[in-house]
């Protein structure tokens, strides 16, 4: 039979192929073989032509997919389309009045300039401000009794009304967020108030789930909002018209410990509008409102939500359409002046409750089509909850709330780090606690925590650094205690070490969301022993942590590493203890860093007190932005806490270790933030330490010597033959210089870098010895490295053609040349591998 002829295939045949494409879409020969033995319905047919179907039955697979797909797209752009004409639409309509409102003022400045020697000049004044008053009028209620359910349904209307003109309207004047652009896969259009009072923020995208499962979602607010700590619906009153108003009080976590976490007391209403949209609306009780009196609270401020919600339309071939508006006045001023910033950026507003709640969506909507498998065998819902509760615990243990049963223990006279302890376990069950990790004969859980200021260090860039280098801050002996926690007799209580005995880690990736901005994985520190008797107590030790907020280009995002210890078994109830960084960014175009006098002032320089060794040259005290745009002023808020359990009898001695164990955490983090701050933002700095001990003069003297034993040149043009002379050029050289290990068996470590070096690599001396050569090489360097390795070892030198690398945080770098050399000892025997990257610079 010709292979080229066509056949036709009887239905009982398509049945018996299918069945075996379902099972194996591509058989091999073999396989083809097999099935015509087997199927003798099959034996008129030769194995060439059975190949040839299924070919063809892989490219019809192929073609259906790519069609679905393309489908989908289409309706995506589509429905894009109609939102972004439907934006387009406001714009014109603000456009349209800000035209309006220029020519009216235009007009009364010209009528006061006629009559600026007439008496009644001022009333031109008068009256503009009166335009002004008009276009955001003060909503003025009717006399009603807001505590009925007819009073409280035209408080629900009056909000349904002023939350749709926010959504869809202008009564906010919205200014698109930098790095949010519209597409059938972006997150949506997000938008930030500007001139508002309080805090806003507006978004609208799309997602593939049905308007009622949409709503479900983000009524459960604790579910995505990582600050809520309870939502409770006091009341639930249905209306006439199909919808329901609720009487809601939620409780919101501090972000740090230096201010008061925020309560509400809201009405929310839920509705259907004719189009069959949908309406979630919401806004805080007041006294201008009306309505009745929310329950009083002593260790909260509180706070007030402007009229805001979600509006949540259908879309054509399925999905929604949501636009989401929140707006909120955090009172500010209840807050030290140097805090303000965070309560005062409709920015940060926009990344921890709209953005938050588009991805939360999308991230369910993208598991329930299958979008998205993770291994392990773990469900989505249930990495979704690890990673709520690792939040929740390092939440609790930043704000201490005294229901909780947290009260403070009396300092050792010093009051950077404080110290709180929970001898109540009970509070804790049903949460992310669990009774194993208290002792049955009395003991509690201890927190020590810190926040500090910070300058000139981005947020994503330190977490980033601590998250990859935890041998740069981590005490394994703290660690050990911590894990201990998990058994039945935790060890002797450590002494915290600055710089203590390093743990090598192994990151191992558990799950991420869609955007990549969260990363679930668990932490493997490997077991090492501090004396010959400690080997049989030497084992490895695991972490779930949590990392987030590491996109250096996201605008006002919080970055924070949470961890806490698990055993080997990792149960999906396992029993989580969090501790962690949160690193927060100060607004730089609304903090102000001047000196403050007042006793405001001087109680929050004195709380943050921890940040003067991070302060910078003279110009610290001007105004952000001030004079020079190029120098740039950064400021973050970084809060530490680390818990830990306790036995009644060892409490003192814990505290103890956990106080200075966070003061050396607190040293490293400072270490660190100036060693990884970026050139461009380090330069009033003070030149940062030499390592000058005796080995690393001895170093500066050998590479030095085997340079110009091989090349007959001199590295660098020393007058003075003092080794510290020698050290501090080779220190402050322009180009990049690094050693590493020179090993046949193993994979080349570095060992040294100078200053130029750490810069280019983004990292520390301490954290250079966990990077490896053939890491930070491409796939071209490591193949030119591989071709002249037996020239360097034989003549001693060479010179590697241009090319890039990546930094130890993924960065690209860009070289013109490399040198490669030997580096001798006294005894001219081979110490280790020298590589000079000549003008490197960042990509």
């Amino acid at each position: 039979m010709d292979s080229s002829k066509y056949v036709r295939y009887t239905p009982e045949q398509v049945e018996a192929l299918e069945r075996v494409y379902s099972e194996c879409p591509k058989p091999s020969s073999l396989r083809r073989q097999q099935l015509i033995r087997e199927c003798p319905i099959l034996s008129n047919i030769e194995p060439k032509q059975i190949k040839v179907w299924f070919q063809n039955r892989r490219c019809r697979e192929k073609q259906r997919k790519e069609a679905s797909r393309l489908q989908t797209v289409n309706r995506k752009l589509s429905a894009m389309n109609k939102l972004l004409m439907e934006e387009n639409d406001r714009l014109q309509k603000q456009v349209s009045q800000l035209v309006y409102e220029n020519g009216y003022m235009r007009q009364q400045l010209q009528t006061g300039s006629a009559t600026t020697t007439d008496n009644n000049s001022c009333e031109s004044v008068v009256m503009s401000g009166q335009h002004q008053q008009q276009q955001n009028p003060t909503p003025q209620h009717p006399q009603r009794d807001a505590n009925s359910p007819a009073g409280l349904l035209a408080i629900a209307e009056e909000t349904l009304a002023e939350f749709l003109s926010k959504a869809t309207g202008t009564a906010v004047d919205w200014v698109q967020m930098i790095g949010m652009k519209p597409g059938p896969d972006s997150i949506g259009i997000v938008a930030v108030s500007r001139n508002c009072s309080g805090v806003a923020a507006r978004a609208c995208g799309l997602v593939s789930l049905e308007p009622t499962k949409v709503a479900e979602i983000l009524k459960d607010r604790p579910s995505w909002f990582r600050d809520c700590r309870c939502l409770d619906v006091l009341s639930v009153i249905p209306t006439g018209n199909g919808g329901t108003i609720e009487l809601i009080y939620m409780q919101t976590y501090a972000p740090t410990t230096l201010a008061a976490a925020r309560d509400f007391w809201t009405l929310r209403y839920t509705t259907s509008l004719e189009d069959g949209s949908l309406v979630i609306c919401e806004r805080s009780l007041t006294s201008s409102t009306g309505g009745p009196t929310g329950p009083p609270t002593s260790s909260f401020v509180r706070a007030e939500m402007l009229p805001s919600g979600f509006l949540i339309r259908p879309c054509e071939g399925g999905g929604s359409i949501i636009h989401i508006v929140d707006h909120v006045d955090l009172d500010v001023w209840s807050v030290p002046e140097v805090l303000r910033p965070l309560y005062e950026s409709s920015k940060i507003l926009a990344q921890k409750m709209t953005i938050a709640a588009l991805r939360h969506i999308r991230q369910i909507a993208q598991e329930t089509s299958g979008e998205i498998q993770y291994g392990g065998g773990r469900q989505p819902a249930v990495l979704r909850t690890f990673s709520q509760r690792l939040c929740r615990g390092f939440n609790d243990a930043v704000n201490g709330f005294a229901d909780d049963g947290w009260s403070l223990m009396g300092s050792d006279g010093v009051e950077d780090v404080t110290i709180m302890i929970n001898s109540s376990p009970g509070k804790f069950l049903g949460s992310q606690y669990n009774t194993s990790m208290f002792p049955s004969f009395g003991g509690g859980v201890l927190c020590a925590k810190a926040s500090m200021l910070l300058q000139n260090v981005p947020p994503a860039l330190l977490v980033r650094f601590l998250r990859e280098h935890r041998s740069e801050w981590a005490d394994y002996g703290v660690d050990t205690y911590s894990a201990a926690c998990l058994k039945a007799s935790p060890y002797a209580v450590p002494c915290a070490r600055p710089g203590g005995f390093p743990s090598s880690q192994v990151i191992l990736p558990l799950a991420h969301t869609v955007e990549h901005e969260e990363f679930l994985e668990v932490v493997r520190l490997e077991g090492h022993a501090f004396t010959p008797e400690d080997v049989a107590l030497a084992r490895d030790m695991y972490l779930l942590q949590l990392c987030s907020g590491i996109d250096e280009n996201a605008v006002g995002a919080c970055a924070q590493l949470v961890f806490a210890p698990i055993d080997e078994s990792f149960a999906d109830d396992a029993p989580l203890l969090p501790s962690g960084f949160r690193v927060i960014p100060l607004d730089p175009k609304t903090v102000t860093l001047t000196c403050q006098s007042s006793a405001d002032g001087a109680g929050a320089t004195r709380t943050l007190d921890l940040a003067s060794a991070l302060e910078v040259g003279p110009g610290s005290n001007r105004l952000a932005g001030d004079g020079d745009p190029s120098n740039y002023n950064l400021r973050s808020v970084l809060t530490i806490a680390f818990q830990f359990t306790f036995e009644n009898h060892l409490r003192d001695n814990v505290a103890a270790m956990a106080r200075q164990y966070v003061r050396s955490v607190v040293g490293s983090v400072q270490r660190v933030a100036m060693a990884i701050a970026p050139s461009r933002l380090s330069s009033n700095m003070e030149p940062k330490a030499l390592p000058g001990s005796p080995e690393a003069l001895t170093l500066a003297r050998w590479i030095c010597r085997s340079y110009r034993i091989h090349t007959g040149e001199e590295l660098l043009r020393v007058d003075s033959q003092a080794g510290d002379a020698l050290l501090k050029q080779l220190w402050h050289h322009s180009d990049a210089i690094m050693c590493c290990s020179l090993k046949t068996n193993a994979s080349p470590v570095f060992t040294f870098a100078n200053q130029a070096g750490l810069d280019m690599l983004e990292t520390t001396l301490v954290a250079l010895q966990d990077i490896m050569l053939d890491k930070i090489l491409d796939e071209a360097g490591r193949k030119i490295l591989c071709s002249e390795f037996s020239k360097i070892m034989q003549q001693g030198f060479a010179y590697l053609p241009a090319g890039i690398c990546v930094s130890s945080m993924g960065r690209p770098v860009s070289y013109e040349q490399a040198i490669a050399w030997k580096v001798l000892n006294d005894n001219d025997a081979n110490h280790c591998l020298t590589f000079m990257f000549v003008n490197w610079s960042f990509v």
